[in-house]
């Protein structure tokens, strides 16, 4: 069933749009996933897939910890969009930046894919949980937050940083000469790519404790700001809880000025308060690197609105400096730049 035109005034005249994305398999899967609900709601109107590596993808060497940048899956594609030579980009969110160039913004949101990290064992060992896990089993993980939360909640673990697609990870890990007892990866890239067989344990904040990335699961439409056509079409496809409480948790970590490195783990879901109505339940806890120090907080909004998602994760942050966070931030922050 063909779809009403959009109201904008260029509707007529662009047939085609061009959408940007990174070139590993994961990436590609996720824009289809976006061309095709694009496609199925307009289907006179072509949508072709450009790709291509960026800086995150050729260095994968260096633990993300020691970049400097917060852009190293989106920059590149970015200045493609800003140029004109793509109309879309499609990211998982998580790797997005919560400041985004001026000219440009994030669509709606399509719905979210399971946000929880999982734990993955190597081939040939027996299925078991983190913490039943033997004294001085090697973690592979390349994030902050999730060492910061295992260094807290499994000290009798070894972190060790692995880098790379998730192919490469899964294939570093069953490696015969691999030091790795497991690595901890998003449910959604495995579960996206078919992969949910490798999946030995959900983690969450009732099942191993742990809290999840800024955005994991959802995918993050870019778009320039000024591209009224587009931003019309994406709601169309758009799932309203989903860009809420993404909207909320970008704006967390935004206020808290911790970037993507920011061992910052969040988790929300929508429940019912006693009067039957929707509220927006966010947990959020910042632990230092080894896991010595923490600042929590549970808290419950009513959002209705994108702004009220914007206030509410300000809100969420400001609660979270007052319980510690702020000096674990800023410890993190001055050891880096210490040289």
């Amino acid at each position: 069933m063909t779809s009403t035109p959009p109201t904008s005034s260029d509707a007529a005249s662009r047939k085609t749009f061009t959408i940007g994305t990174r070139s590993s398999k994961l990436a590609l899967s996720q824009t289809d996933l976006i061309a095709s609900a694009l496609k199925k709601r307009w289907p006179d109107y072509t949508f072709e897939i450009h790709s291509r590596e960026t800086a995150g993808d050729r260095n994968t060497t260096i633990a993300l910890r020691e970049f400097t940048t917060k852009n190293l899956w989106t920059q590149e594609l970015e200045e493609l969009l800003m140029a004109g030579d793509v109309d879309l980009i499609v990211h998982s969110l998580k790797d997005v930046p919560t400041l985004l160039p001026s000219s440009c913004t994030l669509g709606p949101m399509t719905e979210r894919e399971d946000s929880r990290d999982v734990l993955v064992m190597k081939k040939g060992l027996p299925r078991m949980s983190l913490s039943e896990m033997p004294e001085g089993s090697v973690v592979g993980t390349s994030s902050i937050r999730r060492t910061a939360q295992l260094a807290r909640r499994y000290p009798h673990l070894k972190i060790q940083d692995v880098r790379g697609n998730i192919g490469t990870r899964l294939a570093k890990l069953d490696a015969e000469d691999s030091p790795f007892t497991c690595i901890i990866l998003a449910a959604a890239g495995l579960l996206r790519l078919g992969l949910d067989d490798r999946i030995t344990q959900y983690l969450d904040s009732k099942n191993g404790g742990m809290l999840y990335a800024v955005g994991q699961g959802a995918l993050g439409v870019e778009i320039r700001k000024d591209d009224q056509l587009l931003h019309e079409m994406l709601q169309t496809i758009g799932h309203k809880e989903t860009t809420l409480a993404c909207l909320a948790e970008r704006s967390l970590l935004r206020t808290l000025e911790g970037g993507c490195s920011a061992p910052l783990g969040v988790e929300t879901e929508w429940v019912k308060d006693s009067t039957g109505a929707s509220k927006l339940r966010m947990r959020a806890v910042v632990v230092s690197v080894d896991g010595r120090e923490s600042a929590e907080i549970e808290v419950d909004g009513s959002i209705d609105t994108n702004e009220e998602a914007e206030n509410f994760g300000v809100t969420v942050a400001k609660s979270l400096v007052e319980k510690g966070a702020g000096k674990i931030l800023e410890e993190i922050q001055r050891k880096k730049l210490t040289p």
